[in-house]
């Protein structure tokens, strides 16, 4: 187990609080553009400043916060801009919205200059950037909080407070997942929509095993209260071969082309297993290259009820006979157990017509927290714990789908906490 530099636990963190929260934010792509559209709804905050390597973007920034009738924000460009934007003394919370392989690297940067950090999924990339976040918020008692956004799925939080008033039994299994049709965003051009230099491609041409847990993970961790009550133990992990990615590239681009002769190391689909120190199991999946429908899975088995959100919300209660409820026995149980943050947030987000509930709850919820001086939802031991399948699944498809041990990023403290 590793040391902590300074022996000192971050697990449900508070600050003073802060009135208006003021941002920066670096990396102003597709997400960054729309984070900074979602973040000028949500009350008791200030855009202060922007950091991109592209001035195009950066302009394009601007002019939504002009549009907005918001201040200019101070704006930082070129390859450093990032680390000048931390070192100023005039914000409290950093988002960084870039590739994956530049989260963990920043997030740190800007914790040593204290400032808070929230950061888009995954939070890092490998087992060293999982414990670098931890020990750089330790040490700085910076919060650290990983954006994901699907926790705050109005299904994934019934069947959450389902799982907290006993509706649903003891939780003995659940299962998550990404699969979702990426293979023309992975070919495109940046200005079609693709992904800046082809980040994405790149690292399935270098890489295989589960790159992007988080979306499917994050709600099976709440669930199970891991690093609360519980914690995870060890994985198994297994790929298929790759064929997607090669047959899309054939018929789009030609059977000669360098598309179709690249060859690609990332399993067209991974699926890992994961047991827990109180012996319950989570299925993973990840699936990008082939045109299965979108799913997320979301599902979890108790000894009294199932519950699945994919292709079609599903609910089976012991109390209601052995068939999954339909209708208006379906919705009332949905209505019945509504969480608190659907209730009253998500619904704030129907009434002001925002596309995306779960992002608006998320949203509000860190802001709320921050201002109230409250602990997150989401700290960065989940951050370090979700992202860390990334490289372990790796490892354990590689060598013949051998079991690997997860790190108790908490270092035993897990034991002394309830939910």
């Amino acid at each position: 187990m590793k040391d902590s530099p300074t022996r000192s636990r971050v697990l449900q963190l508070a600050h003073p609080p802060i009135p208006i929260v003021r941002i920066g934010i670096i990396g102003l792509g597709n997400r960054g553009l729309l984070t900074l559209q979602r973040y000028l709804q949500i009350e008791g905050t200030t855009v202060k400043a922007l950091s991109e390597i592209r001035e195009g973007n950066l302009h394009k920034a601007q002019l939504i916060l002009k549009e907005a009738k918001q201040p200019e924000a101070t704006g930082y460009t070129g390859p450093e801009g990032w680390r000048k934007m931390c070192e100023c003394s005039d914000l409290d919370l950093i988002f960084i919205c870039t590739d994956w392989l530049t989260h963990a690297q920043m997030a740190s940067y800007a914790m040593e200059c204290g400032k808070h950090v929230a950061i888009e999924v995954p939070a890092a990339m490998n087992i060293a950037e999982c414990w670098q976040l931890v020990d750089t918020a330790e040490k700085t008692r910076r919060h650290c909080i990983m954006l994901e956004n699907c926790c705050y799925d109005p299904f994934a939080l019934t069947t959450l407070e389902m799982a907290r008033q006993g509706v649903l039994g003891e939780i003995m299994h659940v299962e998550g997942a990404y699969i979702h049709d990426l293979r023309s965003m992975y070919f495109a051009e940046e200005s079609e929509g693709g992904y800046h230099n082809h980040w994405g491609k790149r690292y399935s041409i270098e890489h295989t095993g589960n790159p992007y847990p988080t979306h499917g993970l994050g709600p099976a961790c709440q669930i199970l209260d891991i690093h609360r009550s519980d914690r995870m133990e060890y994985l198994v992990s297994m790929s298929t071969h790759q064929a997607g990615m090669s047959e899309y590239a054939r018929k789009r681009f030609g059977e000669d082309s360098p598309e179709a002769r690249q060859k690609y190391k990332l399993g067209d689909v991974n699926t890992t297993l994961i047991h827990t120190a109180k012996g319950k199991t989570i299925m993973l999946q990840y699936n990008i290259s082939t045109p299965r429908p979108y799913s997320r899975l979301q599902t979890v088995c108790g000894t009294l009820g199932f519950a699945q959100k994919y292709p079609v919300p599903c609910i089976t209660l012991d109390s209601h006979g052995d068939a999954p409820l339909e209708g208006e026995a379906l919705e009332e149980i949905l209505t019945r157990y509504k969480h608190p943050f659907s209730a009253t947030i998500g619904e704030e987000a129907y009434r002001k017509g925002l596309p995306n509930e779960m992002n608006y709850v998320m949203d509000y919820r860190l802001i709320y927290c921050l201002r109230n001086g409250l602990p997150l939802d989401m700290d960065v031991y989940d951050a370090a714990e979700w992202s860390c399948i990334t490289e372990l699944s790796e490892k354990s498809a590689l060598n013949g789908s051998m079991p690997v041990e997860i790190p108790d990023f908490t270092r035993g403290i897990w034991k002394e906490h309830t939910h």
